[in-house]
């Protein structure tokens, strides 16, 4: 009697621990994983919209005759245009890309588009989805993304050494789009951890900005390559926060909101610190910067404001249940977001009237903080015990510490 007396109490407690669940998440919201991130700033924020555009160049058959052109056009010369792969060139192996030639910035740029739903071909990189499957570097990666990297870099390494020697103060950049930013994001560690072939001596040459990006690095690779690799996100975006296998995802696109709310249900029943000790769990690779538009409660966007950091816990791990999750991954609405959070940026300096010589001293300020920055996620990525992480105090310098990741990378890979 008194067992099913405790049955209709253990119901309301169960229904209001769901019913608690589900308000939680549906009042969670994107804003609040970034709350306590610093403000991005001009100089570091001034590429992403650039490269932006030039990843939806990528789209376009003729450059000279542009037909989806963004308000305002590509921002490109279609003369400095090196070389472009097309889908019959790349033979499924990765996403068409182009390298391009920007000297009014002193870059040189490999833009990588991401995956179109109307080319078959480009499902050919997803179909080896071992996620965490590969060892790289003291880590874990996507295998299908690293073989899509791999191959680009093997393709086009004796072009940009080229390039690089006949341009020796220009910087080598790899963006790219969804897939395609999971791609240059792998391209750019190979690129790393080869920069002899390249001919690049120094590490801080090499950048990468991967605007929505898959998930395709474990968290201890995550962190140690956030002085090279920068991912841009707005605001809901779906895909940098799930974990779902990258093919089921695109596969179920038209049900989309069903997969989002099961993986979310399976992500509360996780510990996060089982999450994090997980060593084949993939995260969005490097720096972060978060671009928040929309705020609790309120309808319409608002002008945007870009926030910064290197996290090692709280890395985009919860799905927002959101209607915009799908529509803020598209390149086209981060390109107009970006564009507007800098026009604000630089408004906001016109205003304050900072001095040529000012800015100049506010770089360095700022590279000496993002280095600070990167060497504190370092330390507590191993305060945290995150498997494979270590402290840069370990070697002493940065300059050290490559050389001990470059003796391990060479030890693990046999690609090249």
């Amino acid at each position: 009697m008194s067992i099913a007396c405790c049955c209709p109490i253990l119901e309301c407690v169960y229904c209001l621990a769901c019913a608690r669940w589900v308000w939680q998440k549906c009042l969670y919201t994107a804003g609040h994983e970034s709350e306590h991130w610093g403000l991005a700033t001009v100089e570091e924020f001034e590429p992403v919209p650039r490269l932006c555009r030039l990843i939806l160049a990528v789209y376009e058959d003729d450059l000279h005759n542009p037909l989806w052109a963004p308000p305002g056009g590509y921002g490109i010369d279609p003369d400095w245009v090196f070389l472009r792969r097309n889908d019959q060139e790349t033979q499924g192996r990765a996403t068409p890309y182009l390298i391009y030639l920007d000297h009014d910035n002193a870059d040189i740029v490999l833009a990588v588009r991401g995956l179109n739903l109307a080319k078959e071909s480009d499902y050919a990189v997803l179909l080896d989805n071992k996620l965490g499957q590969t060892k790289f570097d003291g880590g874990y990666v996507h295998n299908g993304l690293l073989k899509a990297a791999e191959w680009v870099f093997d393709a086009e390494c004796e072009v940009l050494r080229e390039l690089v020697k006949k341009h020796p103060s220009y910087t080598l950049t790899f963006a790219g789009h969804s897939l395609g930013a999971g791609l240059v994001a792998l391209l750019a560690m190979v690129a790393v951890q080869n920069r002899s072939k390249l001919g690049i001596m120094e590490r801080n040459r090499i950048r990468c900005y991967a605007f929505a990006p898959a998930r395709c690095m474990s968290l201890n690779l995550a962190v140690r390559y956030a002085d090279v690799i920068n991912s841009i996100v707005l605001q809901d975006d779906f895909l940098p926060r799930t974990t779902t296998a990258l093919e089921d995802v695109f596969k179920s696109l038209f049900c989309l909101p069903c997969l989002l709310c099961l993986m979310c249900l399976k992500d509360t029943c996780i510990m996060e610190e089982k999450k994090l000790k997980d060593p084949r769990r993939l995260y969005a690779p490097g720096r972060l910067y978060h671009i928040v538009e929309r705020r609790p409660c309120r309808i319409g966007r608002f002008p945007p404001v870009v926030r910064t950091a290197v996290p090692v816990d709280g890395r985009f791990d919860h799905i927002v249940l959101s209607c915009n999750a799908t529509s803020d991954h598209a390149i086209i609405w981060i390109e107009r977001e970006s564009q507007r959070a800098l026009d604000m940026m630089l408004e906001k300096d016109g205003i304050m009237r900072v001095p040529a010589k000012q800015k100049m001293v506010r770089q360095e300020s700022l590279a000496r903080e993002h280095s600070e920055e990167h060497k504190a996620a370092l330390r507590r990525a191993v305060a945290l015990d995150i498997p494979q992480a270590y402290s840069p105090s370990t070697y002493g310098t940065f300059n050290e510490m490559e050389k001990a990741e470059s003796s391990a990378g060479s030890s693990e890979r046999g690609f090249l």
